[in-house]
């Protein structure tokens, strides 16, 4: 069933040589004393364990998938999910990113991050139970009471205990002002919560002793729409006055959804029957505590296929140099052979390289936030703290959306390499392919996060947060703009962010007179935006590179060759994206629905 080995070195190069992660930790008093080697030490453990107890259990986990028991409403998962989970917690995984404060590991974010890579590239549908849980903890984290917090932030920081996110019905998708669970007030001051919900990822499983739903619902006296939601803790089993699990809950899980893919993940349907539960934050005020969880969660599914490009690529390049096919155009490449490997076919190392180039980009994206969110989280300058809060805000959608497009495109094209292998389940790339497709979907589709950036964190205020990123780069440009080496990374750097600077004046324009100009251009402005952050982080990569060619190290060639490859071959999409962008609405608009 393949292989799955963490890329560990150029995990490193990111961390160290481009980021110099190492230099800004020492600037947060709180990981002053984190040094490149923890870093190392960290992420080579984390390659074993996904290596070697995880990514074994990924065939057979989409195979077996998760049954419920419908007397009971009990979810198991497939064979060997609930040991490597007991393993993952007594190795302290779960607590690596956590607060000291209720016994987390007190790590940066950019380690966890890494982690979490790791872990998807091994086994998405299993890394969901702990990446939920890592969700709600940083909920009750930013927004519970004392209280909360010392009960449930240590059971969820060791992984005793696991965590969901409750917000879609079957009536409401994105739309969650018309959502219907209702929570009345109890003279305790709990509540009791009636409703159901639905796609609700690791719901219901076998894995730990509790589960820490958080649902959104409404009170009695609510507002309509998204000014009228609430946000409540409701626990599988009702804690008792020790901190144990106790009493079970009325929310019981009805049915298992049956999905394309992440068939390892109990994405159940759960019915809320009186449930007791807890208000977590200010009431009517639940939409904002859970954008706490669901930001996280957008960045995790960012992770989640950015994992999935690495893994895909990785059994790809194996399969190409090893199977026979043919021989070369350009003359045969291995004689002693009946026929030559088909690495040696120029659209096979378009299919290799387009995986390779969204992994190592995404690779340095993602890592790039990651620290931002450390700076953000833990820099003692306020004004630091909010400029990285800024870009996070920014690029968040951008993850989610450019790295999950860019996972489908790269496991499909994984996928192809094998030929008629690759529709085989045995070979295990079909299923890279169907886990992908879920990620454009779920926590907010990508159109939706299309419109996020383009309408509320570019447009609404009037492209700052945009200007201040470009800031970075317009610097990079002219550090390097005489080096006549950089040249073919500098000058179409300049020329895109020239052009997405005008895009996005005309978009802004143009959706004065008609807000409708928005929706029809986000999509392509997210990913010429996207396009626009690789290509920033590619050229400092091949700016490395490019020093370090001579060294020996046949690294910096494959990376020299990789960021050549993507401006190339790649980049050049931001031409056609642009075009559709502007394109306008009135195509899509005018035509009467009827008639579609």
């Amino acid at each position: 069933m393949g292989q799955y080995i963490a890329p560990l070195r150029d995990m490193q190069f990111v961390i160290h040589e481009l980021l110099d992660a190492e230099g800004t930790l020492k600037g947060l008093p709180r990981h002053a004393e984190i040094d490149a080697d923890i870093i190392n030490q960290v992420l080579e453990e984390g390659g074993k364990f996904t290596s070697q107890v995880l990514f074994p259990l990924n065939h057979s986990g989409d195979r077996e998938g998760c049954r419920l028991d419908p007397a009971t409403h009990e979810v198991k998962t497939p064979k060997g999910f609930k040991e490597a989970y007991a393993q993952y917690v007594a190795g302290g995984w779960a607590a690596l990113s956590c607060d000291p404060a209720f016994g987390g590991q007190g790590l940066p974010v950019v380690i966890n991050n890494s982690f979490f890579e790791m872990l998807n590239s091994a086994n998405q549908a299993w890394t969901m139970y702990p990446g939920l849980s890592h969700g709600a903890y940083e909920c009750i984290h930013a927004h519970g009471t004392p209280e909360q917090k010392a009960l449930y932030l240590p059971k969820l920081v060791s992984g005793e205990w696991t965590g969901s996110m409750c917000l879609t019905e079957a009536h409401c998708g994105t739309d969650l002002g018309m959502l219907r669970s209702k929570a009345e007030p109890q003279a305790d001051g709990s509540y009791k919560i009636t409703g159901g919900k639905i796609f609700i990822s690791a719901g219901e499983h076998d894995m730990s002793a509790n589960i820490v739903h958080l649902v959104l619902a409404r009170l009695p006296d609510a507002p309509v729409g998204t000014k009228g939601i609430s946000l409540f803790i409701v626990p599988k089993f009702l804690p008792t006055a020790d901190g144990g699990a106790g009493a079970r809950n009325p929310i019981f899980c009805g049915a298992i959804e049956e999905k394309m893919g992440i068939h390892g993940n109990s994405t159940c349907q759960l019915n809320l029957d009186g449930a007791t539960g807890w208000l977590i934050g200010a009431p009517n005020k639940g939409l904002n505590a859970m954008f706490v969880m669901m930001n996280a969660a957008r960045l995790g599914v960012g992770m989640q296929s950015l994992g999935l490009t690495e893994v895909a690529y990785q059994n790809a390049l194996v399969y190409a140099k090893d199977r026979l096919q043919m021989r070369s155009l350009s003359g045969v490449k291995a004689p002693d052979k009946p026929a030559d490997p088909i690495i040696v076919h120029p659209d096979v190392r378009r299919m290799l390289l387009t995986a390779k180039a969204y992994a190592e980009g995404g690779r340095a994206f993602t890592s790039y936030i990651a620290l931002q969110i450390d700076i953000e989280l833990n820099h003692p300058d306020e004004e630091v703290r909010k400029e990285a809060a800024d870009q996070v805000a920014l690029l968040t959608p951008i993850i989610k959306a450019f790295l999950t497009d860019n996972g489908w495109i790269a496991t499909s094209e994984a996928m192809q390499v094998y030929g008629g292998h690759g529709y085989i389940a045995e070979w295990g790339m079909e299923q890279y392919v169907r886990d992908a497709r879920i990620n454009m979907i779920y926590e907010g589709t990508n159109t939706i996060q299309s419109l996020d950036l383009l309408g509320r964190k570019v447009l609404m205020d009037n492209g700052a947060k945009l200007r201040k990123f470009g800031e970075q780069i317009t610097a990079f440009v002219e550090e390097n703009g005489t080096d006549e080496a950089m040249s073919e990374f500098i000058t179409p750097l300049a020329d895109l962010g020239g052009k997405v600077t005008k895009l996005t004046m005309e978009i802004g324009m143009k959706a004065f007179q008609n807000p409708d100009e928005v929706g029809a251009a986000a999509v392509p402005y997210l990913r010429v935006l996207g396009h626009l952050v690789f290509a920033y982080f590619f050229a400092r990569m091949a700016k490395i590179a490019l020093a370090k060619q001579d060294s020996g190290d046949k690294f910096y060639a494959s990376k020299l060759g990789t960021a050549r490859f993507y401006y190339a071959r790649l980049l050049p999409e931001t031409a056609m994206l642009i075009r559709q962008a502007r394109s306008g609405s009135a195509v899509l608009m005018a035509m009467d629905a009827d008639l579609i």
